[in-house]
């Protein structure tokens, strides 16, 4: 395939979806993984896209009105997501009453988790069983089942949510932003993370730098409501509430 019909096919799956992957541009274009990057390099560098660690969003993205599959999320910033996992579940301790929201970064923490005598409440559905492997006390509460997320959300969530009392809850997000707050693109979903994070005594939002400066659909939560775990923001922006900045490995 000729280099210019590549990049047709990577601009036209980014209007489309909004977001594409390493992983899923090598199995669509049958080509390597040198030369999807160089790809995504040389429109980056003409501005058509923006690449971000493990794959690029489309121009505009700032503004997201997108959920993206669990294995496109999986394959984006995996690195920094397991820095920020990993610094979030040493702030866990024996005798926690955990909420775990569904996402990514938050299934990642729990392979951190090192105390034992916990409880966790969840909304995902990977997270559950996963929490259930390490063998963890584990509560799953009931509603639909949003496909593309594998999240539980709906007005039975928020009920169900409203008997427990957490000491800390873990949050995805989607953006970020001192006047948006913390914001998501699906309006159930945002109903589930509202009500438990009122649950919640101490509650932390898990962004990696892809997040930062976004502003998704729906808000839910204002920017000081949450301690804020993500990796070095720039000397150019600031929140006005608790950050944690967590140092990548090289």
């Amino acid at each position: 395939m000729f280099t210019e019909e590549r990049f047709n096919i990577i601009l036209q799956e980014l209007k489309v979806k909004g977001i594409v992957s390493v992983t899923d541009l090598v199995k669509l274009l049958d080509a390597s993984e040198s030369t999807i990057r160089r790809d995504l390099n040389t429109l980056d560098s003409e501005g058509l896209l923006k690449k971000i660690h493990g794959g690029a969003i489309a121009i505009g993205e700032s503004t997201s009105k997108h959920d993206y599959k669990v294995n496109v999320r999986q394959s984006l910033n995996v690195d920094e997501k397991s820095e920020i996992a990993k610094h979030a579940a040493a702030l866990i301790e024996d005798g926690d009453i955990l909420y775990l929201d569904a996402g990514t970064t938050t299934e990642i923490l729990i392979d951190f988790i090192e105390a034992n005598e916990i409880i966790v409440v969840t909304n995902g559905i990977v997270h559950a069983k996963k929490l259930l492997e390490r063998g963890f006390k584990t509560f799953i509460v009931g509603g639909e089942v949003k496909a593309i997320t594998e999240a539980i959300v709906g007005s039975t969530v928020v009920e169900d949510l409203k008997k427990y009392n957490f000491s800390k809850g873990f949050f995805g997000v989607n953006g970020v932003s001192n006047e948006s707050g913390y914001t998501t693109p699906d309006v159930n979903e945002a109903m589930v993370k509202a009500q438990a994070m009122k649950m919640c005594r101490e509650s932390y939002v898990l962004a990696d730098q892809s997040k930062l400066e976004k502003v998704s659909f729906i808000t839910f939560g204002a920017i000081a409501d949450s301690t804020l775990i993500t990796t070095k923001i720039d000397n150019n922006i600031s929140y006005d509430t608790n950050v944690i900045e967590v140092v990548k490995n090289d």
